[in-house]
């Protein structure tokens, strides 16, 4: 299919990277051959950051050259003086369009035929560029500004909106994009603590998601006949469905469990462990609880004995402390435990940008 243009640019802060975002990236993506995507922010904005922003762009548009720029990546092209700092939010926007025509040349080394943008000021930005390319010679085309959703009717938000509650207009972003917002929560603990229980009914309580335990469905899906490089397997999975889940949560994704528990069976079990499984137990969480073994223990047939409990809190203990991990210790009936976590996660909530 032939294409309106040879190339076309989207230029944004993407902070966060929204549907109205993407619907002026697609719109260049349908109109031209080649699409290049620039985002940079001075200053840069919490939960925005340029890694994330890059990855946004990467999940999102594979097809797309995008750029996102911070100042180490500008000192990397050798700007002139005038440029030697990504220019502020707030600069005058003709030294805006006239640093893109730059960043156009210098990273890329073209001159986009049209620009894509939702902006009232769509025509001067394209205005702008059409004199900074023309700056040698006026035989170059003029840069055409194509003007998409100016009413915003079909994607009524803005970064600005987004990012005073994320949870509140999550349906503004992809899946991709929102689950960088949600936090992960941990469950620990030993065998019969309720901590299965708990995840199910602290999931429900939060209305979100939870990850059950993979190792235990393996468990009993092999009648206890584990062999050791099942436990790394095991560790890949449960990561492997938590990251699954993150873009259909809300605000937290439940972790039944986490590699550190099957590092602890891999010990247990064959007195070893593969270093790539020690490498996963390093895994981070904004919340990690430990279940206290406080209930009464509960032969379900799988499991050991309250003596291996006791032993299993107190390696959880003597590792969390190793690691200089901050954990919640809960403890009581279920609604005492769902009590206290609920606490600790709004405290820890992060506040609007």
């Amino acid at each position: 299919m032939s294409r309106r243009f040879a190339s076309g640019l989207v230029v944004g802060k993407f902070c966060p990277l929204h549907r109205g975002h993407e619907l002026l990236i697609r719109r260049a993506l349908a109109e031209c051959a080649r699409v290049f995507v620039l985002s940079w922010s001075r200053p840069e904005l919490p939960g925005c950051e340029p890694e994330r922003r890059a990855a946004w762009l990467a999940r999102r548009f594979p097809e797309a050259t995008s750029l996102v720029l911070t100042d180490a990546a500008l000192v990397a092209l050798r700007p002139p003086p005038e440029w030697a700092a990504l220019p502020a939010n707030d600069a005058d926007p003709r030294l805006l369009r006239r640093f893109t025509a730059w960043i156009c040349e210098a990273a890329w080394r073209v001159r986009p035929d049209a620009i894509f943008t939702s902006e009232p000021d769509g025509s001067d930005f394209a205005d702008e560029l059409t004199r900074w390319f023309q700056r040698q010679g006026p035989a170059r085309s003029p840069v055409v500004a194509v003007a998409v959703d100016p009413d915003r009717a079909s994607a009524p938000i803005s970064g600005r909106r987004v990012r005073e509650d994320v949870h509140a207009h999550r349906a503004w972003l992809s899946p991709d994009v929102y689950r960088d917002f949600v936090r992960r929560l941990v469950l620990l603990g030993g065998e019969s603590t309720g901590k299965s229980s708990l995840a199910q009914a602290l999931a429900a309580a939060l209305d979100t998601l939870h990850v059950p335990e993979y190792g235990r469905e393996l468990w009993l899906e092999r009648r206890g006949a584990l062999a050791f490089p099942d436990l790394l397997h095991i560790g890949q999975q449960q990561i492997a469905r938590e990251e699954a889940a993150l873009g259909r949560a809300n605000r937290w994704l439940i972790c039944d469990t986490s590699p550190l528990t099957t590092l602890f069976y891999s010990h247990h079990l064959f007195a070893r462990a593969d270093p790539a499984l020690e490498a996963l137990a390093a895994r981070t969480y904004d919340l990690v609880v430990l279940c206290a073994p406080d209930f009464a223990f509960v032969q379900d047939g799988t499991r050991q004995d309250a003596a291996f409990r006791r032993h299993q809190h107190a390696w959880y203990l003597d590792q969390l402390a190793r690691r200089q991990i901050h954990f919640l210790s809960a403890a009581g009936s279920m609604d005492e435990r769902i009590a206290t976590i609920r606490r600790a996660a709004a405290a820890s909530a992060p506040t609007a940008t």
